[in-house]
């Protein structure tokens, strides 16, 4: 047993005592690095875009449960489009404001324009309806749809490759 002992301290002693790694792992450091500054710059934007939809939506929550105290019975029904212009107003603003924060950003597809602009179609139909019944809740709500819609469609054209499946 004195001999295997004696061959295995050998054979310890000939180890090197440091391992090296088998490749260079800078360059995965590097890309490890780089990415972490990209997903923090860009989840600021996704924030931000968080932000625009939370206030968006609590203006209309604050319109919606205001207008009745708002408007009198006896005004005419064009007082009650005022709900349609301020949710309108809102919409155009944060649509203005992610085509601003994805100015610099390639858009995945050519048509996405055309796609937007038929969704605008689609909400004068919904306003000039909504006109003659301001009140009409089912209206209300396909115009909020479409306006999801059009923010859905800008973002999913502006995504980063990294978030395309």
């Amino acid at each position: 047993m004195s001999n295997f002992d004696d061959k295995l301290a050998q054979h310890i002693s000939g180890i090197s005592k440091e391992k090296q790694p088998e490749r260079d792992l800078w360059r995965g450091i590097e890309l490890g690095i780089t990415s972490q500054q990209g997903d923090a710059s860009s989840s600021a934007v996704t924030s931000k875009q968080w932000m625009a939809i939370a206030a968006s939506v609590c203006l209309v929550t604050v319109l919606w449960f205001a207008a009745p105290f708002a408007f009198k019975a006896d005004e005419s029904r064009s007082d009650g489009y005022a709900l349609i212009d301020a949710m309108s107003m809102q919409q155009q603003q944060q649509v203005n404001s992610l085509l601003a924060s994805y100015e610099s950003t390639t858009a995945l597809t050519e048509d996405w324009q055309e796609q937007l602009k038929e969704l605008d179609d689609a909400a004068d139909v919904i306003k000039a309806a909504l006109k003659d019944d301001p009140d009409n809740s089912a209206l209300i709500k396909m115009l909020h749809h479409v306006y999801q819609q059009q923010i859905a469609l800008i973002e999913r054209v502006h995504a980063p490759k990294w978030q395309q499946i």
